[in-house]
């Protein structure tokens, strides 16, 4: 019996929040390992939409959801979400919401600064949040970080919001935005402790004691591989590393502990912000998908860019995932268009190349190649197995299965969870 690990292959908003709600149904616990709340789930059960993102989506089945070490925590974000599901019939406790106790915090500060940093950089802006989590992620890496486990100590908070306010004040006034006082974050941080920190725990020790137990865990990736700040189309990218490797890291746990890695992808592609884009579309069949797919991102609201399934970046996705297999989502999207396009290759100034290049002045002038095939007008919306599929729908998933070399192993053909195709149980795995 094996754990498993979800991770995006695209840019992020493929339809992770259904799948890892259909997984961890079956999971004993769920566990967010990197991104901050700048990342977005939408699960529909029922009558009942929750838009997540801190909390782990296993909280939605009734099971133990953990917010890992990797992941930079938002205290008021966090408990304006609990406030949020738990109006909506969610229960939400220390004993059912562990969030680990080195656990880096946003601050209003690094929200300014982000925002700020942003404005600044005019027509070369990234497209980022404003959420703060990059300035979160480099105080981190820094050695200046405010975590969790400091709320309980108010002379260690003290001194360590004096080196943050000394970075990130100079910063705010040589942008010309506003400063901060410490009486202010104290003020700020003060108000939220009571409430957050009795979630405050050892994950790692909690997770190696279930490990031993036997328990199964769902490991829950935020963003995509193509955000990853490593891999990614830098510097339009997040700032965390995104791959499944991170769920070790990120949780406390030891590499082997990771168990099969689902990569989740779109049957065509889409991104929200800025960044490269080579099978981006600009015309009607761009449009028609962004409607249909309802392609709007669940944290911005952002109409998300979309475009053909790029086969290329999402085999790169699966090589440095380390995936062992694909849960293709929206395939209904792509009902009735009279031909479908796969990105296959790309030229680079008039030259065949065999992979995305890392330079950015490349990456904007890489140009697709597209093989093509015919559509399907029957619908594939709702089908619960391959009898249901058309023919060419199945060609269709086929091809790409060729492509990225990594077998679909689960097809989502509606936002419904149960509209779910299995061939393959990566718990049993």
């Amino acid at each position: 019996m094996s754990n498993v690990t979800v991770i995006g292959t695209q840019w992020g908003d493929e339809g992770k929040g259904k799948i890892v709600d259909w997984l961890a149904s079956r999971a004993d616990i769920v566990v967010r390992f990197q991104g901050g709340h700048n990342a977005g789930h939408t699960l529909v059960v029922g009558d009942q939409v929750y838009k997540l993102s801190l909390l782990p989506s296993g909280l939605v089945r009734g099971k133990t959801g953990v917010i890992g070490n990797g992941v930079v925590v938002d205290p008021e974000a966090l408990l304006t979400e609990i406030d949020r599901v738990t109006a909506q019939g969610l229960t939400v406790t220390p004993e059912t919401l562990w969030i680990a106790e080195n656990a880096p915090l946003i601050l209003p500060i690094h929200a300014a600064t982000d925002r700020a940093r942003e404005a600044a950089r005019g027509e070369r802006k990234i497209g980022t949040t404003g959420r703060g989590i990059g300035p979160a992620y480099e105080d981190k890496v820094a050695r200046r970080a405010i975590r969790l486990c400091d709320l309980a100590e108010p002379e260690t908070l003290d001194w360590k919001l004096d080196e943050l306010l000394l970075h990130h004040n100079t910063l705010l006034a040589g942008l010309g935005a506003d400063t901060f006082t410490k009486q202010a974050l104290l003020d700020h941080l003060n108000r939220l402790a009571p409430r957050v920190l009795p979630f405050a725990c050892s994950v790692w020790e909690r997770l190696d004691e279930a490990r031993r137990a036997g328990r199964r865990i769902l490991f829950e990736g935020a963003q995509a591989v193509m955000l990853d700040v490593d891999h990614g189309t830098y510097p339009f990218v997040t700032s965390s590393n995104t791959i499944a490797a991170v769920a070790a890291s990120g949780s406390g746990v030891g590499p082997s502990s990771i168990g099969f890695v689902l990569g989740i992808a779109k049957a065509y592609a889409t991104r929200v912000g800025e960044g490269p884009f080579p099978s981006e579309l600009h015309d009607e069949t761009g449009r028609t998908l962004g409607q249909r797919g309802h392609e709007f991102g669940t944290v911005t609201g952002r109409p998300r860019r979309c475009g053909w399934f790029d086969a290329m970046l999402a085999r790169r996705a699966v090589k440095v995932g380390g995936v062992n297999g694909i849960a293709l989502t929206k395939l209904d999207v792509l009902d009735g268009l009279d031909e479908v396009k796969i990105c296959t290759s790309y030229t680079l100034d008039g030259k065949s190349i065999t992979s995305f290049p890392a330079s950015p002045a490349a990456q904007a002038r890489v140009k697709p190649v597209y093989e093509t095939m015919p559509g399907w007008s029957e619908t594939t919306q709702g089908a619960r197995s391959w009898a249901d599929l058309p023919a060419q729908a199945i060609k269709y998933v086929r091809r790409i299965e060729e492509l990225i070399e990594a077998p679909v192993t689960l097809l989502s053909t509606s936002p419904e969870r149960d509209d779910t195709i299995l061939m393959r149980d990566p718990f049993e795995d």
